[in-house]
């Protein structure tokens, strides 16, 4: 009997092909593939690389013309368009800055000087007073009763010494008569000084007494603000309280306290002994504006040495009320002002590895170029820095456009109003797409995205050769 074993097809392994693909090409065709796109990416940065270190190519009009007249589309590079201005002559303050809080000229706690009642309020909370001005009013009875004590034992002593010097007078004679012993006489003698004594002892306790009544009227000490109340009519105050009625603050004149570095008091000082009266200016928190002028009163007589600060005080007339107790403010003293000076605009003057410099436009219009100069500013105001040594009047300092510039570079300088961007052109031929995003890059308003096509425009086209490579007109001419 014959048993047919089945084959397995599947242990069989199947001839290899000749001619055809192998699986060992593959990977190098994929590491090829790689090769070719890093190869492309490095070209691309390593432009990017080259354009970043020419700051002096700036599209000019009629760069990106295209067609053969047009150079082929070929882009042209003329010199960095850039703002200048004239160094001048001019007076320029010298200021100090500090930080300081207001302080109102004069704060008074009023209190009640007699114990009594309060019967009557006659100001209201916020209210400026004049000094003497009634305030509140304490219940003068009590004090009225011991004015008429005082009053009656006065009148009682007064009689008292009446008679006494009549006897006196009656001992002095009876005593030239031998008719009285001397003593009597001595002794009536001392007692009309004693009454003497009693009559004194007596107006002053008038005297007390009208000055009590006095007190219970309470009336304002200097003139200024009333704060908040600080006792209801109806309430006992008495003298040794320590809140008291009310708080009264004087806002006109207001001072202020500040502070300077030590090192700037010196300066200070010299102004002060020669009896100049310096300007102190107060701003906001974020000195966006400023809140009153006034002039310096007076400095400490002694240096905080944990801050390393001097403590000086203003004082400004507030007469807008625009300074209000506790209000923190920034400080600006006047010190001195340094006069006939060149400046020229703070902008303009750099920072580099040797120093502050200045670029300074030389030549005429057509050749035009930039020296760097190395120079000593000095005091700045802001807008404008002193230039001590480096610069002469009327030299022409660059302020806008900086950034592009090198010793020795080709400039334009712009006309007023003209767009910082300057202007770009291009044709319609070969790199006629690239010479119209160009020129809408360098048009007014064209913005950043017009700028990017003028840069991809000359760079996918030096040659003039456009995306769509077509040959056109002249356009570039045009």
């Amino acid at each position: 009997m014959t048993t047919n074993t089945p084959t397995n097809l599947s242990t069989e392994h199947a001839a290899p092909v000749i001619g055809g693909p192998s699986h060992h090409d593959k990977p190098k065709k994929r590491g090829l593939i790689w090769v070719v796109v890093l190869l492309l990416i490095g070209g691309v940065a390593g432009y990017a690389v080259w354009r970043a270190g020419q700051p002096g190519l700036v599209a000019t009009p009629g760069g990106g013309g295209g067609g053969r007249a047009g150079g082929r589309g070929r882009g042209a590079f003329g010199p960095t368009p850039v703002s200048v201005a004239k160094a001048k002559k001019a007076n320029v303050p010298v200021y100090l800055n500090g930080l300081g809080n207001v302080i109102a000229f004069y704060i008074v706690t009023v209190k009640s000087r007699v114990d009594g009642q309060l019967m009557k309020i006659h100001f209201k909370e916020g209210e400026t007073v004049k000094e003497g001005q009634l305030l509140a009013e304490i219940d003068p009875r009590p004090f009225e009763v011991q004015l008429q004590q005082a009053q009656g034992a006065l009148a009682r002593d007064n009689a008292l010494l009446t008679n006494a010097k009549l006897d006196l007078t009656r001992y002095t004679t009876l005593l030239e008569q031998d008719a009285v012993p001397r003593q009597v006489l001595d002794t009536q003698r001392a007692t009309v000084a004693q009454l003497e004594g009693n009559i004194k002892t007596d107006e002053a306790n008038v005297n007390n007494a009208r000055l009590q009544l006095t007190y219970a009227n309470v009336t304002a000490p200097i003139s200024g603000t009333v704060g908040i109340r600080l006792v209801d009519p109806g309430n006992i105050v008495r003298a040794a309280d320590a809140s008291g009625l009310l708080v009264l603050t004087q806002l006109q004149p207001i001072s202020a306290f500040f502070t300077i570095p030590e090192d700037a008091l010196p300066q200070v000082m010299a102004r002060i002994r020669t009896g100049a009266r310096l300007t102190v200016d107060a701003f906001n928190r974020d000195n966006s504006q400023k809140l009153a002028s006034g002039y310096l009163l007076t400095v400490d007589n002694q240096i905080d040495t944990t801050t390393g600060t001097s403590r000086l005080k203003a004082v400004f007339e507030n007469t807008d009320h625009s300074l209000f107790p506790n209000q923190f403010i920034n400080v600006r003293l006047l010190v001195d002002v340094l006069r006939d000076q060149i400046v020229v605009p703070t902008a303009a003057v750099q920072r580099g590895q040797q120093g502050p410099f200045v670029y300074v436009v030389t030549g005429s219009n057509a050749d035009a170029k930039v020296q760097m100069r190395q120079v000593d500013p000095g005091q700045a105001d802001g807008e404008n820095t002193v230039i001590r040594k480096g610069l002469t009047l009327e030299d022409a300092v660059v302020v806008d456009g900086i950034d592009r510039l090198q010793n020795g570079s080709p400039v334009r300088v712009r006309k007023p109003g003209e767009d910082a961007s300057g202007a770009g052109g291009g044709g319609r031929g070969r790199g006629g797409r690239a010479g119209r995003g160009a020129e809408a890059g360098a048009a007014p308003g064209g913005g950043p995205a017009g700028q990017a096509a003028m840069e991809s425009g000359a760079a996918a086209a030096p040659n003039g050769e456009g995306r769509r490579g077509g040959r056109g007109k002249k356009g570039g001419d045009r």
